[in-house]
């Protein structure tokens, strides 16, 4: 496998900055996403997020629709949306329509995890959250909706509007019911690589083909942020750490710039934090960067590669996505 055979693709979480707005935030997604599109990225996908003042994507569906009449050839889609806080009939029912309108563009990939904090998953299901683990009959019942098999409903316009089916996850279960329902799997390497084989691994045992794929499809997503001097890219690492941190402490922020983060006192716990979080980040310049990228490609034997990249200036972002495309050959015949 060599590195113009493996696609990259783009998650976005459309960062809203202490400067600016969430209108602003989901502007530059859609200037992203024409920007990337041109450069020859696979897909752009938005993530469901709720309750975080630093993130404008909540409600991916509505974000999708607008992403593919922007854009005309790639795909877009969810990664993904979190399955346990909707109806899987409203789920079928928003992703069937944006496949009748974009056909053979939709990706819709499922997340077992609720998003977010408890109080929020709450509200989101109109109940208190329980031990119940009600993910499997979810997952049934959409597929239903989607082929036609419900025996009382009849899901318009799922049922002949399927999208690409994806499982999200960061741990062995997801990649375990991706692969007996020979489903492609992305797993979260950006936040949980510590467990990236072993998930993997998983994936690829339990895979059974399907309809919709003969064989194991394994993405990744990865954390980038590339730039002319490995030295920038090192302090345009600063504000996804703080707003991490802040997240993780309970009180999630917007993102603050690079310089205000370099001013800030950090404590020694909090210091150990960031590293121990920024350990997957792949950053430096594009000869670095390209090198990096294809150590795990090479490590994991991955198919595709999605990057995110958590930076505070917009232009930083597009540049970002630039400088490795430009290094990935990804835009050359």
């Amino acid at each position: 496998m060599t590195i113009r055979d493996v696609p990259l693709s783009v998650l976005d979480l459309a960062p809203v900055t202490v400067d600016s707005t969430p209108a602003a935030a989901l502007a530059n997604s859609v200037d992203l996403a024409q920007h990337v599109e041109r450069l020859g990225y696979l897909r752009h996908w938005v993530a469901e997020h709720h309750n975080m003042a630093g993130i404008a994507s909540s409600s991916p569906a509505v974000l999708i629709a607008h992403l593919a009449t922007a854009t005309s050839t790639m795909r877009v889609g969810a990664g993904g949306v979190m399955l346990p806080n909707h109806a899987s009939l409203t789920v079928a029912e928003q992703f069937g329509m944006l496949e009748a309108l974009h056909p053979g563009r939709i990706d819709l990939g499922l997340g077992r995890a609720p998003g977010t904090d408890p109080a929020t998953a709450a509200a989101l299901r109109r109940a208190p959250m329980t031990n119940k683990d009600e993910f499997p009959e979810q997952l049934a019942d959409l597929l239903a909706y989607f082929e036609g098999s419900h025996p009382q409903i009849h899901a318009v316009p799922a049922q002949g509007y399927r999208p690409a089916l994806w499982m999200l996850g960061s741990s062995d279960y997801s990649a375990q019911v991706a692969g007996m329902l020979g489903m492609p799997f992305s797993f979260a390497h950006h936040f949980s690589s510590a467990n990236t084989a072993q998930a993997l691994t998983a994936y690829r045992e339990s895979f059974r083909p399907s309809a919709w794929l003969e064989q194991p499809y394994a993405m990744i997503g990865v954390a980038v942020i590339c730039t002319p001097e490995s030295d920038e890219a090192k302090f345009l690492s600063g504000p996804s750490a703080l707003s991490m941190l802040r997240l993780r402490q309970g009180r999630p922020v917007q993102m603050s710039s690079p310089e205000e983060v370099a001013d800030h006192k950090f404590t020694s716990t909090e210091l150990a934090f960031i590293e121990q979080w920024q350990r997957p980040l792949v950053l430096g310049d594009p000869i670095s960067v390209r090198e990096q990228l294809e150590e795990l490609v090479d490590r994991y034997q991955v198919d595709e590669l999605m990057i995110t990249t958590m930076v505070y200036n917009h232009d930083d972002r597009l540049r970002s996505y630039e400088l490795v495309a430009d290094a990935w050959q990804i835009n050359q015949d």
